[in-house]
């Protein structure tokens, strides 16, 4: 045993992790609506973590700049359920369409699924 007089083996230092955390699991066994864990949110942000460490070797500035528009447009998609691909297609054509009249805003992916 030590000085707390938990036991040292791996249950007992298991049991010495979860007793001064028992009122934070009782709240969470309480709200069953709440995340055990921080995955969902840690597998967000992986690619721009990821990111950040190739604009390194992006070659210049405004490259790496460019590269990290096109990153969050492309997360933009993915958080409205747009298919990248698809989106990219239809507003370079309508970028380049001297008839549309619309905002350029009205291109970002979130208004265009609303539009489409």
């Amino acid at each position: 045993m030590d000085a707390a007089g938990v036991p040292q083996s791996p249950i007992g230092k298991a049991i010495g992790y979860a007793l001064p955390l028992m009122e934070s699991m009782r709240l969470y066994a309480l709200h069953g609506d709440l995340q055990l864990d921080n995955n969902l949110i840690e597998n967000a942000i992986r690619p721009i973590a990821l990111g950040r460490r190739n604009y390194l070797f992006a070659g210049t500035h405004e490259t790496a700049q460019n590269a990290a528009m096109i990153y969050s447009l492309f997360a933009t998609c993915k958080k409205h359920d747009v298919n990248p691909q698809d989106w990219l297609l239809d507003i370079l054509r309508k970028m380049n369409d001297l008839n549309h009249e619309g905002k350029f805003s009205d291109l970002l992916p979130n208004r265009w699924k609303k539009n489409r």
